[in-house]
């Protein structure tokens, strides 16, 4: 295969959803990260930093969400749901949905002066962070990517 080809790479039966998962994880990660170190330092702009940051990763998540269900279909044969690929589904979708969730704190804080997010959104957004964490750990074992040998 030509490492060149258009085609070939944007009509992989995998790809998309192996490049695209990229965005959300980063940009959801980066924003817990602006999150709590705008609560640490007391600095409003690094919370809307935070907020757009929330804003690409979520509407990011539904392509991707998409792309891994027709990665399922098409590289996976619609292989049954079980073990870790069910264990990656769901934890896939629930990640997006605390994505969403985050991100809808995030809308509900904008109009206030203080543009902070409550605390309980940290602890959302941190068990968030875990998740898809381990979300990405056992993509990378459906992958491949996490094989030894």
């Amino acid at each position: 295969m030509n490492p060149f080809d258009l085609k070939s790479a944007l009509l992989a039966k995998h790809a998309q959803h192996v490049v695209l998962i990229h965005f959300p994880i980063a940009l959801f990660l980066v924003a817990v990260m602006f999150d709590f170190v705008a609560r640490l330092l007391r600095k409003p702009a690094l919370a809307v930093v935070a907020y757009y940051n929330l804003i690409v990763a979520a509407f990011m998540s539904v392509p991707v969400l998409g792309t891994g269900i027709l990665a399922w279909r098409w590289q996976l044969q619609a292989a049954p749901l079980k073990g870790l690929l069910l264990q990656h589904m769901v934890l896939g979708f629930l990640s997006a949905v605390l994505i969403w969730i985050a991100w809808w704190f995030h809308r509900r804080a904008a109009g206030k002066p203080e543009a902070q997010v409550p605390a309980y959104c940290l602890v959302l957004e941190s068990v968030g962070a875990c998740v898809v964490a381990l979300t990405a750990h056992l993509g990378g074992f459906l992958s491949g990517v996490s094989l030894s040998g």
